[in-house]
């Protein structure tokens, strides 16, 4: 197998971006390789064809499983392992997203609601502690929000994010509607209860 310069720009490009996003070149490139594959690859064609030891391939494939970013699977008369990316994008995007929260949110969130119980012994750790809530406060929303948006199906996914700023629009509609409700509201239990016209 060989890779053709479109392929190898684009495995080259996952492997540096790889590092920004929190897992080394080798990964990045691997995940590229079997993102963009015809079919499902063994660890010696993906050292084969990247270059890399196979020791450095096999620590690659666990780190992959360990996010849940790989198949594996056994082809008939072969005792090898096989591995492949799942086909949906989608779904590698929501076990990406939920591997980083598991991994990077949770324990954040935990370590700040411990501080919060915590005594303030002085004023510099009060005014800690009121920073500190703001920002559990954020995550937590942000968190709620993801996992809200995790439930949706693929299809209505899809139409919010192409909403973009028409949400806006639609939330700014939304008050206007809830302020003339309060406002009928208002006028209503202001007038004389013999006044007032009978709902049926």
């Amino acid at each position: 197998m060989k890779l053709t310069p479109l392929v190898q720009s684009f495995v080259l490009h996952f492997g540096e971006m790889g590092s920004r996003w929190g897992i080394n070149r080798t990964v990045g490139q691997i995940y590229a390789l079997l993102f963009v594959s015809e079919r499902p690859l063994n660890a010696d064609e993906i050292a084969d064809v990247l270059d890399f030891s196979r020791s450095n391939v096999s620590m690659g494939l666990k780190e992959l499983d360990s996010w849940r970013l790989v198949k594996l699977q056994h082809l008939p008369s072969d005792r090898r392992e096989y591995f492949s990316a799942p086909d949906d994008v989608w779904l590698i995007f929501r076990t990406l997203a939920e591997e980083r929260r598991k991994r990077e949110v949770d324990p954040t969130l935990s370590m700040l609601r411990d501080a919060l119980l915590v005594v303030p012994a002085n004023p510099q750790d009060a005014h800690a502690q009121r920073r500190m809530e703001q920002m559990h406060e954020l995550i937590e929303l942000v968190t709620t929000w993801f996992t809200d948006i995790q439930r949706l199906d693929e299809q209505t996914l899809r139409q919010l994010m192409k909403m973009g700023a028409a949400a806006q629009k639609l939330l700014e509609f939304k008050d206007v509607l809830l302020l003339k409700s309060k406002a009928k509201k208002t006028t209503k239990a202001s007038l004389p209860e013999n006044l007032i016209p009978p709902i049926f």
